[in-house]
C-alpha cells in the first residue's frame, strides 16, 4: 500500500514510471546501494521523528546520522525518533520505505543539506524493495519539503 501511495503522488510529477523495484531488499543504506548501484552516501534516508506530538521527516545522506546539537538548535528539542511500531501510522510508511512521497497529512519535509553535495540522489519509495533517482531540483520538487536544514554530520 506504502510503494502505492508513493507512485500516485509521484505520478503528479510524472515521476512514477521511474521508480526501481528490487528482488531484494533495498530497507537499509546498505542494502538500497547495492540495489541500486551507487555509493551508500547518494543514498536519501528518510528519518522520522516527533518534535512535541507532531510527526517530522528529515532526508538526508546515507553517509550521515543526526548531530543532536544541530538538531535541538533547529527544532529547540531534543532529538526523538518515532519508535518503530508507530512510523507506519505516524507518518504512512514503514521502517525500511520511509520517504516523503505519499505521506499522511501534516507531516512535515525537511532536506539536510549533505545532500546538495550530489548531483542525484535515491530515496525510496515507500517500501523495503524500492527507490527512484532523483535530482536535487526533482527532490525539492517532489518531497514538498518545508526548507532546508543543517542538523547532520557525517558517520
Amino acid at each position: 500500500m506504502s510503494l502505492t501511495r508513493a507512485k500516485e503522488h509521484l505520478k503528479n510529477y510524472g515521476l512514477a514510471g521511474d521508480i526501481m523495484e528490487f528482488g531484494v531488499s533495498s530497507a537499509t543504506v546498505q542494502e538500497a546501494a547495492i540495489a541500486v548501484g551507487c555509493k551508500e552516501q547518494e543514498i536519501a534516508k528518510t528519518l522520522s521523528f516527533y518534535v512535541g506530538e507532531s510527526p517530522i521527516l528529515i532526508v538526508v545522506a546515507g553517509d550521515c546520522k543526526i548531530d543532536n546539537g544541530k538538531y535541538k538548535a533547529e527544532f529547540s528539542t531534543k532529538a526523538k525518533m518515532i519508535p518503530f511500531e508507530e512510523v507506519e501510522s505516524a507518518v504512512g510508511h514503514a521502517v525500511g520505505g520511509v520517504c516523503p512521497f505519499g505521506i499522511n497529512d501534516g507531516v512535515t519535509v525537511y532536506l539536510d543539506c549533505s545532500l546538495k553535495r550530489f548531483d542525484y540522489v535515491y530515496p525510496a519509495c515507500g517500501s523495503s524493495n524500492s527507490a527512484i533517482k532523483l535530482s536535487i531540483a526533482e527532490l525539492e520538487k517532489t518531497s514538498g519539503y518545508k526548507k532546508w536544514i543543517d542538523v547532520c554530520k557525517n558517520v
